[in-house]
């Protein structure tokens, strides 16, 4: 197989029919050999049903149902797990990424790219809600993986497998591919590609996604810089801390001795001193807690979704 397609979609019935007509209409044209995988995320409409109606007349189009909604990286997980194509395309699957633009992603991948990511430069979203926060979004990311790109959030986009097999993905770190990618070598790579406004359904994403995509972004920042050094942030918090402990102590002793003022009439301090450590040891929590989850999945060969349905897979 050349080519998996896969879509993870969540009620998305009255999209999957044009979808699957305009994915084949551009597939067939192609010298190369595809497969579509889509993969219905416990929806509560009849997008399954509609899936499973046609795969019974296309032996190309492959189904997978969860047995409840875990989210697009979960589901976009189960699809590379079950894609045996030499290179991996996931898109959305609400008709604003555009079929037209797959055979681009493979000629870039053929020109010796690891990663093509796709680039939304003329977005078809509202400014306030969608276009400000990626904006900044996309920024931050850059900034603080080293890996720039415009478009972090666009879906469609273009994987060598062997880019795919040794990445593991929770929450939302579907959106962060490319630059862990990067830090095993790949080489990643970035085209226009076109976006359409949404016609049917609804939007499954705002800007309260942004909290979440900030809170994955510090994981992969320390899964980057420090998964195999942690002493080198925590040593580094810790000696900043007791420094910041000695002039505090100080400053209470000079307070007690010169001032003549009791220890015990210094509030402040003492709850400075409280809220910064608590401050610590929560973001320290956070990041030992990925670890460990990884630990724990990882170490079982535990996959983070579970299946309900297969067609067309074995």
């Amino acid at each position: 197989m050349d080519i998996s397609i896969v879509i993870p979609l969540y009620n998305e019935q009255d999209n999957v029919d044009a979808l699957y007509s305009a994915l084949t209409n551009v597939l067939q044209k192609q010298s190369f050999s595809y497969e579509l995988i889509m993969i219905d995320d416990g929806s509560k409409d009849q997008t399954f049903p509609t899936i499973k109606a046609l795969a019974q007349n296309d032996d190309k189009l492959k189904a997978i149902r969860l047995r409840r909604n875990f989210g697009q990286t979960a589901a976009m997980s189960a699809g590379f797990d079950a894609a045996s194509g030499d290179i991996v395309i996931p898109m959305d699957g609400d008709l604003q990424n555009d079929p037209v633009d797959i055979p681009r992603l493979v000629e870039k991948i053929k020109e010796g790219g690891d990663v093509v990511s796709g680039w939304r430069n003329n977005r078809k979203d509202t400014f306030v809600t969608r276009k400000i926060p990626s904006i900044i979004a996309n920024a931050l990311i850059s900034k603080l993986t080293g890996v720039h790109l415009h478009d972090y959030g666009c879906t469609l986009k273009a994987y060598r497998r062997e880019v795919l097999e040794g990445i593991n993905l929770y929450g939302e770190m579907h959106r962060f591919v490319p630059a862990l990618a990067s830090q095993i070598g790949a080489k990643v790579v970035e085209i226009p590609v076109n976006h359409h406004p949404r016609v049917h359904g609804v939007s499954k994403y705002g800007i309260s996604r942004t909290l979440r995509v900030i809170l994955d972004l510090m994981t992969v920042k320390f899964l980057l810089s420090y998964s195999t050094k942690p002493i080198q942030l925590f040593g580094k918090w810790g000696v900043y801390t007791i420094f910041a402990g000695i002039l505090t102590g100080s400053m209470t002793v000079y307070m007690k001795i010169i001032e003549h003022l009791s220890m015990n009439r210094n509030p402040l301090l003492i709850l400075t001193i409280f809220l910064f450590f608590m401050g610590i040891q929560f973001i320290v929590l956070g990041l030992l807690g990925e670890l460990n989850a990884r630990t724990y999945y990882e170490s079982q060969n535990k996959p983070i979704y579970a299946i309900r349905d297969k067609i067309n897979l074995q």
